[in-house]
């Protein structure tokens, strides 16, 4: 028999590094952890193996130290990485542009296109390397797999990914339609397939977190996306506004005499639910609205409103619809925001068991009526599993 073979994914953001220790033939975690506060007074760090969890918190520099730590308690408290046979290190990339449709192995060259990349993804792709090159220091006799999140989304159709831009302009930029969380919508648009045993499926895939994205796939290839040249576009987020005026920015800017960085933040970092409502946890925000609060009524409403209107366009899109699945952490949470999201589309011929849409579960689901033309799933997203096997097509 020979021995288990174990992909560690690395998902290194702007101020935490998340990884997962992942057998990708039995689709387990042998280990899981989390470093945040990096570069903050305070640091956390969370290890998870076996049922149990280790915990420091201390001041953690910067990412090369983060790693170091992980490192260091893998070989403290286990699974020992000497002793694992680890096959590969797949890290999460948000931004591949129009280069890859797939996961590739790292080198020098593949970490300065990355670099190069880096304006369209300037919150992302930047922490990413960070990750890249720590990892590739610390661990530099496995070979490191690139896995992109706009990988799924790398051959849209044109019309869709295309923006009524001057087509100049466009092209000299890089002005497109990229998507992201590509990685999750491909793999529960995947699952749903097979829960449902077909592969023609007309479906939608919600990935709702406080990042959140929709995303049209028809017989497993994605037709369009919501998010676009950057993950702001689209869908209400936790705190991004997704789809608004272009010209809010003008307005702005000439009569609130605010700053293209200023409008950047208020756009990314104070607005979505937080703007509306004052929390983006959604949790708060059902706790705000079930004590009377307008504000945060009006933000759910919004919120709600939103995931519908893509829910019809994307229908319309693909000419009809099978299924939709929701994903993430409030995809696959809130059962009050799946109801709101599906209220009035009866038309589309959705019907939603209550009973079910209400029962708490952390296993893949569906929860539509009997009599629904329209499948609905809950489906829990394992976007480390989905990098890992990935990585693996390439060791």
């Amino acid at each position: 028999m020979s021995p288990r073979r174990t992909v560690l994914v690395i998902n290194s953001g702007s101020s935490s590094i998340k990884y997962q220790l992942v057998d990708p033939d039995e689709g387990t975690a042998l280990a899981s952890g989390l470093v945040e506060r990096i570069g903050q007074s305070e640091g956390h760090l969370e290890h998870k193996t076996g049922g149990t969890s280790t915990e420091r918190h201390d001041p953690v520099p910067d990412h090369d130290e983060g790693l170091r730590r992980v490192l260091a308690l893998f070989d403290e408290v286990g699974p020992k990485l000497d002793e694992a046979n680890i096959v590969a290190v797949g890290h999460r990339v948000v931004m591949g542009g129009q280069a890859y449709d797939g996961p590739v192995l790292i080198d020098d060259e593949i970490v300065e296109i990355v670099e190069r990349l880096s304006p369209l993804a300037p919150l992302h792709n930047p922490a990413n390397l960070t990750g890249i090159r720590v990892a590739r220091e610390l661990l530099p006799d496995v070979p490191h797999v690139a896995v992109f999140d706009t990988a799924f989304f790398r051959h849209l159709p044109d019309d869709a990914a295309t923006y009524a831009l001057n087509k100049e302009v466009a092209e000299q930029y890089a002005v497109r339609r990229y998507g992201a969380h590509g990685t999750s919508h491909q793999y529960v648009s995947a699952t749903a397939a097979e829960i449902l045993g077909r592969d023609d499926l007309r479906q939608i895939v919600l990935h709702i977190g406080n990042g959140a994205s929709a995303s049209a796939v028809v017989a497993g290839e994605a037709v369009d996306t919501s998010m676009g040249l950057t993950p702001l576009e689209g869908l209400v987020m936790g705190t991004r506004t997704g789809d608004i005026d272009a010209a809010v920015v003008f307005h702005l800017a000439r009569n609130a005499g605010m700053s293209i960085d200023e409008i950047d933040n208020l756009f990314n970092k104070r607005s979505g639910l937080l703007g509306l409502t004052g929390e983006s946890d959604l949790r708060e925000v059902h706790r705000l609205v079930a004590g009377g609060d307008a504000d945060a009524a009006l933000g759910l409403a919004v919120y709600a409103h939103r995931l519908r209107k893509y829910i019809g366009s994307y229908a319309a899109v693909m000419g009809g619809l099978d299924a939709i699945s929701f994903t993430a952490g409030v995809g696959e949470n809130d059962d009050i925001v799946r109801a709101g999201a599906l209220r009035g589309l009866e038309f589309l011929g959705i019907r939603l068991d209550a009973e079910k849409n209400a029962a708490r579960s952390k296993e893949a689901r569906v929860i539509s009526a009997a009599d629904s033309a329209v499948a609905v799933l809950v489906i829990p997203t394992n976007e480390e599993l989905a990098i890992a096997r990935q990585a693996m097509t390439l060791v």
